[in-house]
């Protein structure tokens, strides 16, 4: 990891404090092989591209993705001041939300419901696919070397469906509930800036 440049570091470097130093060591090998590897990214082409095949605590670095403990929350603050860096001080922080169906089958699957697919439904037809709905929060960057506006994900929440809330006696929110709670969420830890959604 000696031969990275500072600019890389000084991009993954703010996210080390989301883990103890071993656990840092092995996620930066897995983010670094994941870009490298060809192919299928999983845990086992990571380490492959890394040159670690024979390593012989393998299934560590497959602990740390479903073991090791640390917050998607303070992770998603950290990358939005990463990327708040590209926005000029005196523009306004631009907002966007959208949903995505990442489509997943099983028993231990519990959050999983029936959603429309956007992408192969119609105006005359409707196409439900079952999977997990999540809602994912994008920060708008406009730059100078591309016409369009950018918008950079860094924040994403589960719905879970109305089955999966009932079952765990939970009171369902909506999208725009789930969405107004991820806008104060972020508004805490903007403090005073001005947002427009």
């Amino acid at each position: 990891m000696d031969s990275l440049s500072r600019n890389i570091l000084s991009v993954l470097l703010p996210f080390s404090v989301l883990f103890s130093k071993p656990s840092w060591k092995k996620a930066l090998t897995l983010l670094l092989g994941t870009l490298l590897c060809a192919g299928k990214r999983t845990v086992c082409s990571a380490l492959r591209a890394m040159g670690l095949e024979c390593e012989a605590g393998f299934s560590k670095y497959h602990h740390l993705l479903n073991r090791t403990e640390w917050s998607s929350l303070r992770a998603a603050r950290i990358l939005l001041f990463i990327l708040l860096v590209f926005v000029a001080y005196k523009h306004s922080v631009v907002l966007l939300v959208d949903e995505t169906l990442e489509r997943r089958r099983g028993k231990k699957i519990k959050a999983r419901g029936y959603y429309r697919n956007a992408v192969r439904s119609s105006q005359s037809q409707v196409i439900n696919a079952m999977g997990l709905k999540w809602l994912v929060m994008a920060i708008s960057l406009k730059s100078p070397m591309i016409k369009r506006a950018l918008a950079l994900p860094f924040f994403s929440v589960l719905e879970p469906s109305k089955k999966c809330d009932a079952e765990r006696n939970r009171r369902h929110k909506t999208s725009l509930q789930w969405i107004s709670q991820m806008v104060l969420q972020v508004r805490r830890w903007l403090g005073k800036a001005r947002l427009l959604i």
